[in-house]
């Protein structure tokens, strides 16, 4: 994942107790994904753009080790001098780092080295909280880094995911924990939504990335939203009316990547076009759930084809900022999109207006791609120091995403979370949510 970084925000972190007893938690977190592989899973790179997850393992320590236990723990000595270089990912002001494409060489530190490492951060950062309990700094960067971890984790699952699709064997990451879906598609419909003068971005005292500041006004023509995320189904129709051979439905570069690339169909689809990949290995193609793993380029000519657009990052967050974050997230542990429900059943889907059609999948399922560049909002002052780097330094060439999906933790994600892509991104739970004008 396009990892996002922030300044120090104050944020409710409460005493001491409740920090070390989320950090245990969000880091326990990260193992418990990690149990199902076996040994020789966590070495594996299967692209450039993905991680072992060893890695994954070892720079959310190496962060905590970074940017807390050698900055504040009096006395603290590093667990390897060498670890700076093999686990730094793209802080260029901390010096030279290991190529990114070949941390699936790193037989070793081993994966037994690693865990220790963890251990060794660990009990480190137990030590440096309890050692000052009334510092807001601490609290903050410790929150920081959680939030970091949380990211990873989803980038964990995905992955995960990636690298099992390649083996031949098409091996599973666990046994499915949902029974396949009997679920009839909800009728997609559009929601109005009146234009004006509103505003987006964090407020509030509450932990936010610094790409989600400073909140400011915007102006917004009346347009129309979704009721629900693009399905299977949906997109599967795009699929056998040509849409991946017909180039009037794309962008230049879209196409360019196409042809380049020879896509056909989504990344995890068959090439029978009735089954997908999933963490439960393949499985028959559940027409109702939302489609996923799209690149921008796709989900654009999709909308296109469709005869509508992708809504701006602006329309999202405005028809999302009163709804709570509740769907199919991280906790509910099913790592796969699920149909939207009748409207009999909903549960936290909210009419925008009275008489209305109800949002659903606004959080959780598939990251939905927006039309809006990746760009600071007005006012936005990159951070100082090394911190600085996570996040300002990528507004660039990329897009924002908006809502979550499947692997993204509930505390984690919120109406104002961008998260941000390249264009030909496939790998993540990304998916569809259409708007058009009224």
């Amino acid at each position: 994942m396009a990892v996002a970084q922030t300044t120090v925000t104050p944020i409710d972190a409460g005493s001491a107790e409740l920090l070390c007893s989320r950090y245990d938690r969000i880091r326990a977190a990260s193992l418990a994904i990690c149990e199902p592989l076996q040994i020789e899973d966590y070495v594996v790179q299967s692209m450039p753009d993905a991680s072992p997850a060893k890695w994954h393992l070892a720079h959310t320590s190496w962060f905590f080790e970074q940017f807390l236990l050698k900055a504040l723990l009096i006395g603290y000595r590093p667990w390897h001098p060498r670890y700076e270089y093999l686990f730094n990912s793209y802080y260029q002001t901390l010096g030279p780092m290991h190529h990114r494409p070949q941390r699936g060489l790193l037989s070793r530190p081993t994966v037994k080295d690693v865990l220790k490492y963890r251990k060794h951060v660990d009990e480190h950062m137990h030590q440096l909280i309890d050692a000052r309990p009334d510092d807001d700094k601490l609290a903050c960067l410790t929150t920081l880094g959680l939030n970091h971890e949380q990211q990873h984790q989803e980038l964990l699952l995905t992955d995960i995911k990636h690298l099992l699709s390649c083996n031949p064997l098409l091996p599973a990451y666990r046994e499915r924990s949902a029974a396949p879906s009997l679920a009839m598609t909800l009728p997609l419909r559009f929601q109005a939504l009146e234009g004006g003068l509103g505003e987006i971005g964090a407020s509030g005292k509450h932990f936010c990335f610094d790409n989600e500041t400073p909140r400011h006004r915007v102006l917004v023509e009346p347009y129309a939203l979704a009721n629900r995320a693009i399905t299977n189904g949906e997109f599967l129709e795009f699929v056998r009316e040509g849409g991946y051979r017909q180039p009037q439905h794309w962008l230049s570069d879209g196409w360019n990547t196409l042809i380049q690339e020879a896509w056909q169909r989504p990344i995890y689809w068959s090439e029978s076009l009735d089954s997908e990949f999933t963490l439960s290995g393949p499985q028959d193609l559940d027409l109702s759930s939302p489609v996923s793993h799209l690149s921008y380029y796709e989900a654009d000519a999709f909308a296109r084809w469709a005869g509508a657009r992708l809504p701006t990052e602006t329309e999202w967050e405005l028809a999302a900022v009163a709804m709570p974050v509740t769907g199919n997230l991280l906790e509910r542990d099913v790592l796969h999109p699920l149909p939207a429900q009748s409207e009999s059943m909903q549960a936290g889907a909210t009419a925008v207006r009275s008489g209305g059609v109800p949002l659903q999948q606004m959080f959780g399922d598939v990251w939905e791609w927006t039309a809006s560049p990746y760009l600071a909002y007005p006012g936005y002052r990159m951070p100082q120091g090394v911190l600085g780097e996570y996040n300002g330094k990528f507004m660039c060439n990329q897009l924002v995403l908006r809502g979550g999906s499947c692997a993204t933790a509930a505390d984690h994600v919120r109406a104002s979370y961008r998260n941000f892509f390249y264009p030909a991104a496939r790998w993540q739970f990304s998916g569809i949510r259409l708007a058009r004008h009224p």
